[in-house]
């Protein structure tokens, strides 16, 4: 009797014991996804839109984002912001994960940015009154928040936008125009930061980026009902082949005052754009030359640039390269005719 009831207290100290560890384990698995599922730790961004099934760059080259190194930019664990050591001891710091040095550390495109703007004497609004990436991003962003969103551009994703510091604006006649048409980032975003020929074979052969960066220019596009500002990227694939995407961009390079009305109505390139072309990059003297200012995008537009295959780490332009396969990403559209009509009627800024 006495042998049944030790049998029978051991069987439901196991139960106790490895129930609790089992529900432990539980909990510190769906932590681990908690952040796992996040954009930070999955950058899952690049995946979806390289994918053949969003008519992305996979169309062209055929291998899928799997083999590529573009997989391992993300971030692997807490530890790679929030870990600090001090006095021989490892401990975590929100402060140094707020540190603005850490974020640039992988958003390269935003470093390039503020370098031009720093060497022009033109630093963002923002950053000239001190202040940080932390200072609008929030820490759902970072972290995540269990969801698995396919980009940071689809909705939901971000919580970061304008009203929420500028909820009441002036009853400027640019405000009263746009208004629910425009988003703030058409008029106050200075430039982006575009690529031109990023080399795919150098990816895959050597695992880096290798790209022409451009600046001075800003692309407008439809996103989530309004028109807003964005980027592209040329790409060179074996074979001569060429890729051509835009997508809405944010940049890190805002004006307190926003763009004149001539500055997007009426301007030359919109002409292009309406006869059906428009050279964004040609040769000039033996140099590349690139267009300047405000360019809206509309489909059915043949859109000029030099392709470059690279060599021995030298660029060679490529004489006949192919048409290039183009693609809106980041839930981006074109400009319909219609828009693209308004912003070819003048207007005189007040």
């Amino acid at each position: 009797m006495k042998k049944k009831f030790s049998i029978s207290i051991f069987i439901i100290l196991l139960t106790i014991v490895y129930g609790n560890s089992n529900v432990f384990a539980q909990e510190s698995n769906q932590d681990d996804l908690f952040f796992h599922n996040s954009l930070h730790y999955t950058a899952k961004g690049m995946a979806y839109w390289y994918d053949k099934a969003q008519g992305g760059l996979e169309t062209v080259t055929g291998v899928v984002y799997a083999d590529l190194g573009c997989k391992n930019c993300h971030i692997s664990s807490c530890d790679v912001c929030h870990k600090v050591e001090k006095d021989g001891q490892l401990s975590y710091s929100a402060k140094a994960a707020s540190n603005q040095e850490m974020c640039l550390t992988c958003h390269a495109r935003e470093a390039s940015i503020m370098k031009i703007d720093k060497s022009k004497n033109q630093e963002d609004e923002h950053f000239a009154q001190g202040m940080k990436c932390m200072d609008c991003h929030t820490a759902r962003e970072m972290h995540g928040d269990g969801v698995e969103f396919n980009s940071m551009k689809q909705q939901g994703a971000m919580d970061t936008n304008c009203e929420k510091c500028h909820d009441a604006i002036s009853e400027s006649t640019s405000h009263k125009i746009h208004g629910g048409r425009v988003d703030c980032k058409a008029c106050h975003v200075r430039h982006v930061v575009s690529c031109t020929n990023c080399h795919f074979e150098t990816l895959v052969k050597e695992g880096k980026r290798v790209a022409i960066p451009v600046s001075d220019w800003l692309f407008l596009m439809n996103f989530d009902g309004k028109v807003t500002s964005a980027n592209m990227q040329t790409f060179v694939v074996k074979n001569n082949k060429t890729f051509l995407m835009f997508a809405p961009q944010y940049s890190h390079s805002v004006m307190k005052e926003g763009r004149k009305c001539e500055e997007c109505h009426a301007t030359e390139t919109v002409k292009q754009v309406q006869k059906g072309q428009l050279g964004l990059t040609w040769m000039e003297n033996g140099e590349i030359k690139h267009i300047h200012g405000v360019i809206p995008v509309v489909d059915g537009v043949q859109w000029k640039f030099v392709s470059q295959d690279r060599e021995n780490e030298k660029w060679i332009p490529i004489e006949n390269p192919s048409t290039p396969v183009l693609h809106y990403a980041g839930y981006g559209t074109p400009l319909s005719k219609e828009q693209l009509k308004r912003l070819s009627q003048a207007q005189k800024s007040n």
